[in-house]
């Protein structure tokens, strides 16, 4: 079983896999704006915050995320702030290679005070190398005496080790070898959210969803903190996976306790970002009503995102046209979120589609230039998106292209039910028929019997 998982992750080692990692007052990536106002980022509105925003996260997933933004953002001085602050806190760790990487992506675009160091990684490589020696020692000699409690804390070591030096696949290895030696339920939680942990940074959601099931399945009841953590990571396999609706189910079961105990992974912001899009493409009306909007957990980390409670609020009053303004103004620093920026033109697109759907579904005809309006786009561009709804049977409805008018295709209530009413009839019949028949049989012993035995 051992031999399977690390099977898996045999080439995985290396700083590409930082990538996969995971996103957490106001949102330092969304523009400060009045509650009436928008976000103008791209259109002359303040930038994402950096720093701000990398104060929310710790370890590797900060730098994971300053060194994305960096290559993404388009903004020389927003990319260079986010080298800055990545190269200061790369140096705060143990990880050479990651330093060496990242110095070839900054070159000497930061000045002279921060070229390449290359005294302090000779330096770090050095002492990893004594620092390995010793814990691989230390670990043969807890197998030869037959500890239990000793092997798993050297196997942990070693793992943690890995992780702080940025070999993730080795790292991985060993926690998950501490399995074995695991003699209590909550060392078994813990080895599951290293193996989560690892997992999510090199982009193996398969395993990150198999661990989170091992967590929950302990006969030890699992402490609130340790419970938000499981269901982030959930929440994080299933949006990687585009299951959507699952995704958000998971992230909405996320309590208020998470707070900044999970920062190596995601801050409560995202929680309220990826629960907040998922289930507004993936949950109809009454789900939002009732698992977002009335969901009093959930409305708690939804304010630490104003704009994300704003258009929930909006798209469940109708208010579309503000609804996607939001969207649009928040998308520009959505496309820098390293989880999210795959999924933000899915999300989109499934959410204006149930906008357009709902705000059809109450009239008899539609004027194409007073929706078009609602929807902050030409009627051409609305009937295309009319054309694939109804091809794709989502809205039953036809369009009068020469007078812009759409006209909904409603049932014949009253032939229904007169059709509904004649099925039930002919099925009672042929009940009645089928008990009279059965009856008579029986009164005239037309029965067959088993043989007897002799």
């Amino acid at each position: 079983m051992e031999g399977d998982d690390e099977a898996t992750f045999a080439a995985a080692t290396g700083y590409e896999a930082m990538y996969a990692n995971g996103d957490a007052g106001d949102d330092p990536r969304l523009p400060p704006t009045p509650r009436s106002g928008k976000a103008a980022v791209g259109s002359g509105g303040d930038l994402m915050d950096v720093e701000a925003y990398a104060a929310l996260y710790t370890g590797r997933t900060k730098v994971a995320r300053l060194l994305f933004i960096a290559e993404r953002c388009g903004n020389e001085g927003m990319q260079l702030e986010a080298f800055r602050l990545a190269h200061d806190e790369i140096k705060k760790g143990e990880d050479s290679h990651l330093y060496r990487e990242a110095m070839a992506k900054i070159g000497d675009r930061l000045g002279p005070r921060y070229a390449i160091d290359q005294v302090w990684a000779d330096a770090v490589d050095r002492r990893a190398e004594v620092r390995k020696e010793k814990l691989e020692n230390e670990l043969n000699i807890y197998k030869t005496n037959l500890i239990k409690e000793s092997i798993r804390m050297g196997y942990n070591d070693l793992a943690d080790f890995f992780y702080a030096h940025g070999q993730l696949g080795d790292a991985f290895k060993n926690y998950v070898r501490t399995r074995d030696y695991c003699t209590t339920s909550k060392h078994i939680i813990h080895m599951c959210l290293n193996v989560i942990l690892v997992s999510i940074e090199l982009s193996q959601f398969m395993h990150v969803s198999n661990y989170v099931s091992k967590a929950e399945q302990t006969p030890e009841q699992l402490d609130p903190v340790t419970h938000s953590k499981l269901r982030c990571a959930a929440g994080l396999a299933h949006l990687e996976t585009k299951k959507y609706k699952l995704a958000a189910r998971k992230f909405l079961e996320t309590g208020h306790e998470l707070g900044n105990n999970y920062t190596e992974v995601i801050a409560p912001q995202d929680v309220a970002i990826y629960g907040g899009l998922c289930a507004l493409a993936s949950f109809d009306r009454t789900e939002l009503k009732n698992k977002v909007i009335d969901n009093v957990t959930f409305r708690n980390i939804l304010e630490l995102v104003p704009e994300v409670r704003e258009l929930i609020n909006d798209f469940y009053a109708s208010r579309y046209a503000s609804c996607l303004e939001y969207l649009e103004n928040l998308k520009p620093n959505l496309l820098l979120d390293i989880h999210l920026h795959d999924h933000v033109e899915t999300l989109y697109t499934e959410i204006r589609h149930k906008a357009i759907i709902q705000y059809t579904i109450p009239f008899i005809s539609v004027d194409l230039h007073t929706m078009a309006g609602a929807f902050k786009t030409n009627v051409v561009g609305l009937e295309k998106e009319l054309e694939a709804l109804i091809t794709d049977n989502q809205i039953q409805a036809r369009i009068d292209s020469h007078n812009k008018i759409l006209y909904a295709r409603h049932a014949d209530q009253r032939n229904a039910t007169f059709q509904r009413v004649l099925q039930t009839g002919v099925e009672f019949e042929r009940d009645v028929r089928a008990m009279l028949v059965r009856a008579n049989l029986v009164k005239h012993e037309c029965i067959t019997r088993a043989a007897r035995k002799p």
